[in-house]
């Protein structure tokens, strides 16, 4: 087989996976690892994907829209699930806690206790529909212009959600790196930075895809969170990086 050949299928591989690690390509393909170091060298020069610690992750642009509902809000990924049963496990009785729209945050709701009682924050109405469905919750929708994804960011709701006192936020990006979290829009920007002023604890879901990407803006620097719970395939020179920044970080099995 041919190196173009070999990176054409490693691209595929890719896209499908999300994820695709340097030991297992070169038992896929029958090669050395350095030479399959060589091929994620070439096409991270090429602008095709992007290398991480023992592998490389799809290239991506900055700036990207919402994912369509059925796929945001759809069945998790192993690895996504465990993040959320873990920080709902952050959960007591009587918090008020901030819930936003990304499936991560989704995936965190429905992994709640049904019997806990609560007050959640939100400002996606996805959430604020699926909350109200729980006999033992409040809910309370942050109000402002409604975006095409369901959530409301804006300068009215990064105004409004700053006048509430609330106990445990639970905070995603499209990016997390030793810088902090970033996202695709300015809006998106702000509101998360007005919602972490809001919050007394700040939790920061980081799945692996994730990790070691900044998006277009700078949201909050990251040593302003808490805690950060990652998955065990996320770069542990990026999760090193972000722990030096003094943040407490767990990891949970990405197998589930």
């Amino acid at each position: 087989m041919f190196a173009e050949e070999r990176r054409t299928l490693m691209l595929e591989l890719l896209a499908q996976d999300g994820r695709i690690e340097v030991k297992d390509m070169a038992q896929r393909f029958g090669v050395s690892l350095d030479s399959i170091r060589r091929d994620l060298a070439v096409m991270e020069e090429q602008g095709l994907l992007i290398k991480t610690h023992g592998g490389a992750v799809p290239h991506q642009q900055v700036r990207q829209g919402p994912q369509p509902p059925e796929l945001r809000y759809g069945r998790p990924r192993s690895h996504e699930d465990a993040i959320a049963v873990r920080a709902a496990a952050c959960l007591k009785a009587n918090d008020t806690v901030y819930i936003g729209g990304a499936g991560i945050q989704y995936g965190v709701l429905q992994r709640i206790p049904d019997h806990l009682p609560l007050t959640i924050v939100t400002n996606s109405i996805k959430i604020a529909e699926t909350a109200q469905q729980r006999k033992e919750c409040d809910v309370i929708l942050i109000g402002g212009k409604v975006r095409q994804s369901g959530t409301i960011a804006d300068p009215i709701s990064a105004e409004w959600i700053k006048q509430f006192a609330i106990d445990i936020g639970f905070f995603t990006g499209g990016g997390i790196t030793e810088r902090g979290i970033s996202t695709g829009t300015s809006e998106t920007a702000l509101f998360i930075r007005s919602a972490f002023e809001a919050c007394r604890s700040r939790i920061v879901l980081a799945p692996h895809q994730k990790v070691g990407r900044d998006a277009f803006m700078l949201a909050v620097p990251i040593e302003r969170a808490h805690l950060l719970i990652t998955d065990s395939e996320a770069d542990p020179e990026v999760l090193d990086l972000i722990r030096a920044r003094g943040v407490k970080i767990e990891t949970v099995d990405a197998s589930g």
